[in-house]
């Protein structure tokens, strides 16, 4: 089973609604941290193939069947309204992170071919997180920390209402610690058609009122996220000329399950 990556000029898949910034903090409370590692968007075909590497890593550790049909990146990888981050090594740019964001600006998200949302996520600017992964070692915990900050201050200056997430188990945990709610409380896991029906556990996340929960919930990584400046992290779509490759489709495949 082959899939192959052209180039060709396309418009570039950003997002184009305007940057409002939500609760932050004033710069004279901000300090600076550098870090061994960057964080940003995905630009070009080679930033893609790395992603894709990290992201089928990730995969082979635990769903080593669905690993198999991502050794190669997905169409929605560079459809509109959809971003891929990565975090990469200063020292030699070995891929250390990845995590997908697709936008409702063009179109319904994927997750909603398998629920049906209720009321208060309905008419909402949306973003779904999907393809996290995650180098193994004691370093990965600093990635997944900085690959959150990036999704949550990309959700940000994207004006996004609501991000959501379908995740399986332990990865639920994981997010209910970052204080994501459930979409069906009642619903526990919830067997998802479009992810070939394995059981995920639907989530969402306040954006506009994240500042407020974590401060009153004291969580730890308040300061990290809100008062710590990384010049390490850039999540800018300012470059409309980026490089968008297309990719030939290949053969169906049998598992597509997004996380």
């Amino acid at each position: 089973m082959n899939q192959t990556a052209t180039s060709a000029a396309m418009t570039p898949r950003r997002i184009l609604w305007p940057a409002t910034p939500i609760h932050a903090p004033k710069p004279s409370t901000m300090i600076e941290e550098s870090l061994p590692f960057t964080v940003r968007l995905v630009r070009d075909e080679e930033d893609l193939n790395k992603a894709v590497q990290i992201r089928h890593s990730a995969y082979a550790r635990h769903m080593p069947t669905v690993a198999e049909s991502l050794r190669y990146p997905e169409r929605a990888d560079t459809e509109d309204g959809v971003v891929v981050l990565l975090a990469e090594s200063k020292l030699d740019g070995t891929p250390l992170g990845t995590a997908r964001i697709q936008t409702n600006q063009f179109r319904a998200l994927a997750l909603e071919e398998s629920v049906e949302f209720p009321d208060w996520l309905r008419g909402r600017t949306l973003a779904h997180i999907s393809r996290l992964g995650i180098v193994q070692g004691n370093g990965g915990r600093l990635v997944k920390f900085m690959l959150f900050k990036g999704l949550f201050k990309y959700w940000e200056q994207n004006d996004i209402e609501w991000a959501v997430v379908a995740a399986r188990v332990p990865l639920d945990r994981m997010y209910e610690q970052l204080l994501f709610q459930d979409v069906f409380p009642s619903r526990g896991f919830i067997p998802l058609p479009h992810m070939n029906h394995v059981p995920h556990r639907v989530m969402a996340f306040e954006v506009g009122t994240a500042f407020e929960r974590w401060t009153q919930a004291k969580h730890p990584l308040t300061n990290f996220i809100c008062h710590t400046d990384h010049p390490d992290l850039d999540i800018s779509c300012i470059d409309r000329d980026a490089y968008s490759p297309a990719y030939t489709k290949a053969p169906t495949m049998g598992l597509h399950i997004p996380t």
